[in-house]
This record gives C-alpha cells, sequence and structure tokens, in this order.
C-alpha cells in the first residue's frame, strides 16, 4: 500500500509538472508585441500649401485606435476594428510661418491595451517663393486682368484707356484685379494708376484677401508720397465749366471728368487699401490717395482703407457716386474733402490721425466747398454722410499735436453738406461754418448745411471747453493766426458773426440731437485710437447714452441703412481681415 501511495504521488507530480508547462505555454501564446508607427518622413511646404500626414502601423494584437497631436494639441483620432497593419493618411494645410517647424505626433493603442511610443512627424514651413513683378506703364486698353499670383508696378500715370484730348476719348479698357493681388507705384517715377473716363476698374477682393495699392520700398522705409494714388475719372455731371482747362482734375495730369450721366459706372472698389500714396503736382494740387472726378452713381465703392496718404485721403471733384465702409488713417491733410458739387452719400467712416502730421494748408476731418470760388454754381456740393467716426490727434491732454490741425468739419465756400448720427472729437475746432468766400453761413440758417445727431467731444483739460483754441463750433476769433485766415474779417471771439440769428455755437445746439460734451471720457471711445497699430472701434461699456439710441434720419435715401447709435460702430467691428493698421511692418514683396 505504501508503494501504491508513493507511485501515485510520483504520477500526480509529473502530471502537475506537465500541466504547469501546458498553462505556461498558453501564457505564452497570450502575450503580443507593443504596437509600431513608422512616419512617412520629414515633409515641407509654403504656408498654404496641402501635404500629407502619413504613417504605416503594425498592431499584431489589433488596431483599436489612433491619436494625431499637431504641436501638442489634438489633430485627429480614429478608431478601428482589430486590423493588424493599417496605413493612415490625412490632408493638412500648412499654417505656419515660413522658417518655423510644425510636429506631429502619433500614437497608437492596440485591442490589449497597449499603447506604442509617441512617434514624431515633422513639417518644415518654407519660405514663400517671390512673385513674378510685372512692370506696367502707358495705356491699357481693352480687357485686362492682373491676377494675385504677380505684383503689378507702376511706373509713371498709367492710364486705363485714353483721353488725350479733352472731349475725344480714343480708347477704352476694363482692369480687372483679382482678390489678393498687390500693386507698388514706382517711387522714381511716382506710379499712378488713372481710370480715364469710359473705362473702368474692376478691383473686388474680400475680407480676407483684399487688394492692396502700396509702396514699393521695404519695411520700415515707406513713406506717405511713395507713389502717385488712384484716381477714377467719370462722366456724371460736376459744377465747372464745360472746357478742357476746368474739366481737368488739379495738377493738369490729362484726367479729364464730367457729363451729363448721373449713373456712370467707373466699376467698383471693394476691399481695397491704398498705402503711402499722394503726390504734388503744384502748390495745392496734388494726386490724393484715392482721387474721383465726376464718378457716377453705379459705381461700386465699399471698404476702401487710404492709409498714410501725403494729402487728402479721399477727395470727391463732383460727381454722384455713393460709397460705404471708408478708413481715411493718418493722411497728411483732409480726411474726407468733397468740392465742385459733389452729391453722392456715404455712410460708415472712420477718420483717425496722427499726432505729428499735418499739412501747412490745415487739416480737416471733413472740408467742403461748392468750388474754390465759393460760386453758386449748380449742382451745388451736397453730400450726405451719416454714421461717420472723426477721431481728431488729441486723445489726451499729454499728447502734443502739430499746430495745424483745425477742424473735425469744415464747411465752406457756399457747400450745402449734411452730416448725420456722427461723432467729431480730438480737434483744435469742432465745426467751422465758413463764409469767407460765398455763403455758407446763409445756407446753414437756410437748413441747407445740416447737422443732426452728431456729437462734439471734447478732451479734458484743453483749454475752455474742452478743445484748443476754445470753440467747439466757431467762426475764428480774433488774435488766432492760421494760415490761410489772415484776413479774414471776425468778430471779437467770433460773437459778431452770426448764423441767422443765433451765434453758431447756438446754432448747432438747436439743431435736432446735436450735443457739445467738454470730454469724450464716456463716448466708449478705446485709448488705442492714439497710438499705434490696431485700434479697438466697438463702443465700451459705460459709454454716454448719447450714443445710443439716435435714429438715423428715416427720410434719407434708401441707400442708408437704418441705425439706432452715433458714430461708425457700435457691436461690430467692419474693418477686420481686411484692413491693416500697421502697413510699414508688412512684407508685400519678397
Amino acid at each position: 500500500m505504501k508503494k501504491f501511495t508513493n507511485n501515485m504521488l510520483r504520477l500526480l507530480t509529473v502530471m502537475a509538472v506537465v500541466m504547469l508547462g501546458f498553462s505556461a505555454c498558453q501564457k505564452d501564446e497570450e502575450i503580443f508585441p507593443i504596437p509600431t508607427v513608422t512616419p512617412a518622413g520629414t515633409l515641407s511646404g509654403i504656408p498654404g500649401a496641402t501635404v500629407s500626414v502619413k504613417a504605416s502601423i503594425s498592431a499584431p494584437a489589433g488596431l483599436k485606435s489612433i491619436t494625431v497631436l499637431k504641436n501638442g494639441q489634438a489633430f485627429d483620432s480614429k478608431t478601428f476594428t482589430g486590423e493588424k497593419t493599417a496605413e493612415y493618411a490625412k490632408d493638412y494645410v500648412i499654417d505656419g510661418t515660413a522658417g518655423s517647424v510644425v510636429t506631429f505626433s502619433i500614437q497608437v493603442t492596440d485591442s490589449k491595451n497597449q499603447v506604442s511610443t509617441l512617434t514624431p512627424l515633422t513639417v518644415n514651413v518654407t519660405a514663400i517663393p517671390p512673385k513674378t513683378i510685372v512692370d506696367v506703364s502707358g495705356v491699357i486698353e481693352g480687357n485686362i486682368t492682373w491676377t494675385a499670383d504677380k505684383i503689378y508696378r507702376l511706373k509713371g500715370f498709367v492710364r486705363v484707356g485714353e483721353e488725350a484730348v479733352f472731349g475725344t476719348i480714343t480708347k477704352k479698357g476694363v482692369l480687372t484685379i483679382q482678390a489678393g493681388t498687390t500693386i507698388i507705384g514706382e517711387r522714381a517715377s511716382k506710379g499712378a494708376l488713372i481710370v480715364q473716363r469710359g473705362s473702368k476698374i474692376i478691383a473686388e477682393g474680400t475680407a480676407d484677401k483684399p487688394i492692396v495699392f502700396t509702396s514699393e520700398r521695404n519695411p520700415g522705409e515707406r513713406e506717405a508720397g511713395d507713389w502717385g494714388g488712384l484716381v477714377l475719372c467719370g462722366q456724371a455731371p460736376n459744377n465747372l465749366p464745360n472746357d478742357a482747362s476746368n474739366r481737368q482734375l488739379e495738377g493738369g495730369y490729362g484726367a479729364f471728368h464730367g457729363g451729363t450721366d448721373a449713373a456712370d459706372n467707373s466699376g467698383i472698389l471693394k476691399y481695397v487699401r491704398l498705402e503711402f500714396a499722394g503726390i504734388p503736382i503744384n502748390p495745392n494740387q496734388e494726386v490724393n490717395s484715392l482721387t474721383l472726378g465726376s464718378v457716377g452713381s453705379g459705381t461700386v465703392i465699399d471698404y476702401v482703407q487710404a492709409s498714410f496718404g501725403l494729402d487728402d485721403s479721399f477727395e470727391w471733384f463732383g460727381g454722384t457716386v455713393n460709397a460705404k465702409h471708408l478708413i481715411a488713417y493718418k493722411g497728411l491733410d483732409d480726411d474726407f474733402d468733397t468740392d465742385n458739387g459733389f452729391s453722392g452719400y456715404v455712410q460708415y467712416g472712420l477718420g483717425v490721425r496722427g499726432s505729428a502730421i499735418a499739412d501747412q494748408s490745415g487739416s480737416n476731418g471733413f472740408e467742403s466747398d461748392n468750388d474754390a470760388n465759393g460760386s453758386t454754381n449748380v449742382p451745388f456740393t451736397s453730400a450726405v454722410f451719416a454714421n461717420m467716426s472723426i477721431i481728431g490727434a488729441k486723445g489726451a491732454v499729454n499728447i502734443a499735436i502739430d499746430p495745424l490741425f483745425q477742424h473735425g468739419a469744415q464747411i465752406r465756400r457756399n457747400s450745402k453738406q449734411k452730416l448725420y448720427n456722427s461723432i467729431i472729437t480730438g480737434y483744435p475746432y469742432g465745426v467751422y461754418i465758413d463764409s469767407q468766400r460765398g455763403s455758407a453761413k446763409v445756407n446753414a440758417a437756410n437748413g441747407e448745411i445740416d447737422f443732426q445727431n452728431v456729437i462734439l467731444a471734447g478732451v479734458e483739460g484743453w483749454g475752455p471747453g474742452g478743445f484748443g483754441l476754445g470753440w467747439s463750433v466757431n467762426v475764428r476769433p480774433m488774435g488766432v493766426a492760421v494760415p490761410g485766415f489772415e484776413n479774414m474779417a471776425s468778430g471779437t471771439n467770433g460773437a459778431a458773426i452770426l448764423i441767422g440769428d443765433k451765434t453758431p455755437e447756438d446754432w448747432f445746439k438747436s439743431l435736432t440731437g446735436n450735443k457739445i460734451l467738454a470730454t469724450n471720457a464716456k463716448m466708449g471711445l478705446s485709448t488705442t485710437l492714439w497710438s499705434a497699430g490696431r485700434p479697438t472701434l466697438t463702443l465700451a461699456t459705460g459709454t454716454d447714452e448719447s450714443l445710443i439710441g439716435p435714429k438715423l434720419k428715416s427720410d434719407l435715401p434708401t441707400f442708408f441703412e437704418a441705425t439706432d447709435y452715433v458714430g461708425a460702430f457700435k457691436s461690430t467691428d467692419w474693418t477686420l481681415g481686411w484692413s491693416e493698421f500697421a502697413p510699414q511692418s508688412v512684407v508685400y514683396v519678397k
């Protein structure tokens, strides 16, 4: 019995060893290698190019999921159903800057929840190849298109169409400029683009791809007057005599304008920037950033910015064209200048001045004349502006400004211009009704010059009433020497000159909704308006209640959109995307 027991023990021991060995073999079979990722290799491309992020995956235990990071942030993820191998691919549009590296990290998990190592894949962002520069000179005839893959350089006065002799249009052209195209003006020849009567420009950019006219010089070297500017000549009415000497834009460079077609169409300017333009032709005769000679209402002008111009940012000589969303940024002379019977409509405009740059003729937000002599020639200058923000150079008492700054609005020489739902601040004077030539004060008394829901805001601590020279709505007081006004008759402190039976200030206050505030502290304006770079333009909390609520006149033409606020902005910043407030640093030519 003892022998049997011993034999049984031996047998059981052997069986146990066999079973343990069998069990060990089973466990060895359930151990799978950790999954692996093999990236496709280093990629490269220019910003905006599309590359494919690829990798080969091995997962003997079966693939469960993949996670992809881009510079440490989630880029993509995907689940699987137990595949042993897989190929991963996903397109990536390069969004880095030239010279940078974008790093993708790929990691997979298998069905046993085993995780691979974090495997990198890099994308080298290469420099954008330089665009071809195409020199343009002379006359453009027929249908011509400028494309965004090239840069066009204006050499001298480039003309779309030809009218070498007044009244004889010998060539016509239509210049189409693709969205995102850059045009530079040659500095040596003061390149400019002139669209002659009977021809058109179709420059229709987009919010993310504006069309830019700018200086050919490098960042940091650019200055006002590096090139001529953009000139549109139309066939709408003006109040000038119909002869070659009068129907040529100031400076006598062959830009004839005027006619009888109020609906004349000179094309489209939309999402367009004009930078560092403007050249003097003769004393007080210049090419502006945008010059509009008798342009008709068939023309579309919307979202246009004129920056750092040597003369006026926008100037209209007659015509009926309408416009919206205009930015006049730190030009030398006037922001918005109207002459010779301009009778169009403008809504939503921003004028911002630089503290140290004003013109010897005196710089204003608005300057308006019927003509140079203040005549009664018709049509009268009777433009209507609404929702304008005219921001003078003086944002605070400690900001020193050029002494040649003058008025937020100077309406003179028999003009009949009107302004609604707008704000003016930061100028030595607010509104100036000047009757030196013609009878602007008579037009004002008759209601033909009109201001409604216009707020003049002073600067705390800057002279009486917050205005540098002591008057907000005024005629020039005696004893104030300003170039161009030395021989103007005026009464002591302006009190003897009346608009109808009212002093200028009382006249302004008597009109619907107008207010004079001693300080702009509650205007909702950001201090960034008086610094470099992109300003904050929407109204801040705590805004003066007078800015919100005034309704735009209901009897205005349908071109005007109904608004319930004063100024160009409320809660929406329509400058975003397409505008540029620091063009000095932008690289245009690579």
